[in-house]
């Protein structure tokens, strides 16, 4: 067995192929959640560089992975563990809801109800790339209006990229706009995915609904314009208050 995290030794005298093994490597990782949805692969010479083999052979590994449809590879980005769920593309802009509701001139009010310094579960720390035991900042919110509270936010941010940031009033503060503009980190890209699903107990009282009562739900994994994963998101959204409107383009 190896150390949580660790990559294991590749054994040259089995009879089952190296690319193989790396192959059944990967698939346990992603089988037992330690590699969760989204989560975006160490590029081919890393990868070849720790399992102490060929970029070619780390190659040929990925690739019996894309094709049983566990991996996905995006031109310019990288290698991801692909999602159980079809996800259609939504070409929108990269935006939170602070600055939508401020771009309508929505009023809004935000309530925090955690800013620390937490170590995060395993799922969360694979998708920001951050190493076991990793203190992250967790911020819980819910913004509201005048008709109520629309939205239940959990982010998770690292905190080697803003150190500090858990001393933010968030109360009337946003926080990509404290990343950009007190940190200058640029962000570019994020991937959302959304769902229905029944209100937990807590997320029923944040919004003011009953239990069981459908809330959308979105999940969001943001970017900076090097790669590297800043910020994990989970929204629970007052469908009856708020609506996500997408652009969509025919391409």
């Amino acid at each position: 067995m190896t150390a949580e995290g660790e990559l294991p030794d590749i054994r040259r005298d089995a009879p089952t192929a190296i690319h193989a093994q790396i192959s059944e490597h990967i698939r346990l990782r992603i089988a037992s959640g330690e590699w969760p949805a989204h989560y975006r692969l160490k590029s081919e010479p890393e990868l070849a560089h720790e399992f102490g083999v060929s970029r070619g052979t780390v190659r040929r590994a990925l690739a019996t992975l894309i094709a049983e449809g566990l991996l996905r590879q995006v031109r310019g980005r990288g290698t991801f563990v692909t999602s159980t769920t079809i996800e259609p593309a939504i070409a929108q802009k990269l935006s939170t809801l602070s600055e939508d509701f401020a771009s309508q001139g929505v009023l809004t009010s935000t309530e925090v109800r955690e800013c620390s310094l937490i170590s995060p579960p395993k799922p969360v720390a694979a998708l920001l790339d951050v190493a076991a035991g990793t203190r992250v900042l967790r911020l819980v919110r819910v913004r509201s209006t005048a008709e109520g509270p629309v939205a239940l936010l959990f982010n998770f941010v690292r905190t080697d990229l803003a150190p500090g940031i858990e001393q933010v009033d968030f109360a009337s503060s946003s926080l990509f706009g404290v990343l950009e503009g007190e940190y200058g980190l640029k962000i570019t890209t994020a991937r959302r995915t959304f769902s229905a699903e029944a209100a937990s107990p807590e997320v029923a009282e944040a919004l003011a609904v009953a239990p069981d009562a459908p809330v959308q739900y979105l999940q969001q994994v943001t970017y900076l314009a090097d790669g590297r994963p800043v910020e994990y998101s989970d929204v629970w959204i007052h469908s009856g208050r708020l609506r996500v409107t997408s652009l969509l383009l025919r391409r």
